[in-house]
């Protein structure tokens, strides 16, 4: 049992976490024993940071006070800006731009020569730097390679209605603020997925947070872990510009053996939870804009997925029509992922901190054994 092959650690106990848990086949995701629901639909993104991070929910003044902190991290240096500015104009890809900002944050942290990195207070005023950073360095990317100067942060807007004045010079509405902000707490824990595991295993040789966090976007960067709801909206996209029936259109793509996004999951065998919340968010933007085909088209393909595969719609599934409603380009779905993403990875880094040991797997040798030697000018 010792020397079972288990590929892609499918199904392995590796850490013990009091952070999020996932019942996949109930359909149910909680963080710290609140229930998703419960923290989408009241919690901001800075309670639920709160919550991750120290254990419990903030009290108000501990809220306010934690907010008004991460608020006046969010200015990067000039050295920063420059940085992002070539980035730009060299036309980086997003997620590339964004490992190399997150990994240049160092040089900017005045606790980077602190020589104990597990620190708990260094680390809490690194991961408040880092995760307020992200959202200034991305907006000022998407807002420079489209030829527009950086919006400088505000102090007086929460964490998600600020990212969205960076990102368009214009404070959003009550309502996109809410509804980002919702998508923010939806996305910022998923148990040991793919970036948050890679987090973990770099913290775990006692690498400082900045390369952790380096690890984990890179990570994310991947097509079979981050980019799944960008691909969605280019689908529907292209279903709308084929004038198509929705339902005729997925049915041909997959006769043709195209892969459709947004469906299935490696942990829930059900509907993902946070899809229920982010489809009835994004049908609330197409009502109030006048136009809900987006919703509709994605309606349809889950019910034909459903019917035909068997398959449920993931979170990114509706994350894409929600986002493009909101006025979102379509190549940064998957940096905002991990603008959101950043405050769970920190919080397992933490806690790989708190009881650490060098994550070290093993891998079945299958190669030769008995090669003989062969001189260079032999072979």
């Amino acid at each position: 049992m010792a020397d079972e092959l288990k590929r892609g650690l499918e199904g392995v106990l590796v850490a013990e976490s009091e952070l999020s848990h996932i019942d996949g086949d109930a359909g149910r995701l909680i963080y710290r024993g609140y229930t998703i629901e419960d923290l989408a639909r009241n919690a901001s993104y800075e309670e639920v940071l709160y919550l991750l991070w120290h254990g419990d929910l903030p009290t108000r003044e501990e809220l306010d006070s934690f907010s008004s902190s991460m608020a006046e991290e969010r200015h990067l240096e000039a050295g920063a800006y420059d940085e992002i500015r070539e980035l730009a104009e060299q036309d980086e890809e997003p997620m590339a731009a964004l490992r190399t900002v997150v990994s240049s944050f160092s040089a900017y942290d005045p606790d980077s020569d602190v020589e104990d990195v597990t620190d708990e207070d260094v680390n809490a005023r690194k991961g408040r730097r880092i995760t307020a950073k992200i959202p200034t360095a991305l907006a000022a990317f998407n807002r420079l390679r489209n030829g527009e100067e950086p919006v400088e942060p505000r102090e007086d807007l929460g964490h998600a209605a600020n990212f969205l004045y960076m990102l368009n010079d214009e404070e959003p509405d009550e309502v996109l603020a809410e509804t980002f902000d919702m998508a923010l707490v939806l996305h910022v824990d998923h148990g040991l997925n793919a970036s948050t595991f890679s987090a973990m295993v770099t913290a775990s040789t006692l690498a400082e947070l900045h390369s952790a966090i380096t690890s984990a976007v890179g990570t994310l960067s991947g097509s079979l872990h981050g980019g799944a709801n960008a691909n969605v909206m280019k689908m529907l996209k292209e279903v709308d510009d084929s004038d198509s029936d929705p339902t005729e259109w997925v049915k041909n793509a997959l006769d043709e053996g195209r892969r459709v996004p947004g469906f299935g999951h490696r942990v829930y065998n059900v509907k993902d939870p946070r899809a229920k919340i982010l489809g009835e968010k994004s049908e609330e933007l197409g009502e109030a804009a006048g136009d809900t085909k987006w919703y509709e088209m994605s309606v349809a393909i889950e019910e034909y997925i459903g019917e035909e595969k068997g398959l449920a719609p993931n979170v990114d599934f509706y994350s894409a029509s929600t986002y493009y409603q909101m006025g979102i380009p379509i190549d940064i779905y998957t940096p905002i992922f991990a603008l959101s993403r950043v405050g769970g990875w920190i919080a397992h880094v933490l806690e790989q901190y708190d009881d650490n040991r060098l994550i070290r797997p093993r891998a079945r040798y299958v190669g030769d054994e008995d090669n003989e030697w062969v001189d260079i000018d032999e072979r």
